[in-house]
């Protein structure tokens, strides 16, 4: 509390300002100077490092933690939430792990450390973090596919579908990367390799199926309760993870069984067989957590 600001700590006396408690999240998972050290983000201490006399409830306790999954700040920051009494104050302590998949975003922008004060990270920074991400990764996701390049891809799906989604407005309008480079910010390209990940295959290949044996849904329906039972119907979606999605969308309403409902002597209504949001619901978590 007592030492200067530097790029592991950073202190403030509000408790509401959401936005500047995200952003030090982000840049100390980002962790640009490779301290491989936590950051902490030191919530009711003043510019002179002494308590405000701040009162840390629950309420706020929660509202920290909750900017873990808000969806804001992507991929999932490790952290940890503590209160500390002091004589002068009680204190709300941030405690963030660096990530192994940076770069991390909040809100479309990479927010790094620069000493003491945060930033949106420059074109060469992202790249860094890129790079750094591709040396640690773990997860299948993140490896090159052995054998495919660019031109496996679909550029507009992740031009003009997801980057407009996932990447903030500003941030595109000041973009002079080429596409090898935008990819690779999000995991999606190797650049060491030049080629794409599986992740990149999976949601902007062109045939995912070429790459990935397994890259499909399957709906099969049968003449029965149990999976030995004669099926009496079946279909196969293929092709980039969007495409699955929609196709899925469509078909849902198909398969659910409809009948009407008197409500009245003169008025009726359909009634389904199961709710058509919940089994969507059903459907895309499903597909989520085999993803």
């Amino acid at each position: 509390m007592a030492d200067l600001e530097s790029d592991r700590v950073e202190r403030t006396i509000s408790t509401t300002d959401t936005d500047k408690f995200a952003e030090a999240i982000c840049a100390f998972s980002n962790d640009f100077p490779n301290h491989r050290l936590p950051g902490y983000l030191l919530i009711g201490v003043d510019n002179q490092g002494r308590p405000n006399g701040l009162r840390v409830t629950d309420q706020l306790l929660q509202n920290l933690a909750g900017i873990r999954a808000d969806g804001n700040v992507l991929p999932l920051p490790a952290m940890a939430v503590q209160k500390y009494a002091r004589p002068q104050g009680e204190v709300a302590v941030i405690e963030v792990l660096p990530s192994d998949l940076p770069p991390i975003r909040y809100r479309g922008c990479v927010w790094i450390r620069v000493g003491p004060r945060r930033a949106i990270a420059s074109e060469i920074e992202e790249r860094i973090l890129s790079e750094r991400r591709t040396a640690l990764a773990k997860t299948s996701d993140s490896l090159a596919c052995a054998g495919s390049s660019l031109d496996d891809l679909t550029p507009d799906l992740f031009l003009v579908t997801y980057r407009e989604n996932a990447i903030a407005p500003e941030i595109i309008a000041e973009n002079r990367r080429d596409l090898r480079e935008q990819l690779a910010s999000l995991r999606f390209y190797d650049l060491v390799k030049d080629r794409p990940t599986y992740a990149g295959l999976l949601l902007f290949g062109q045939d995912p199926l070429r790459w990935v044996p397994g890259a499909y849904t399957q709906f099969v329906s049968f003449d029965g309760t149990q999976v030995f039972d004669a099926p009496v119907a079946e279909h196969r979606f293929a092709g980039d993870l969007l495409k699955i999605l929609r196709e899925i969308d469509a078909f849902i309403p198909i398969q659910i069984q409809s009948r009407p409902k008197a409500v009245s002597a003169l008025r009726e209504r359909m009634v389904h067989d199961y709710p058509t949001l919940a089994l969507r619901e059903f459907l895309m978590n499903a597909i989520m957590c085999l993803s």
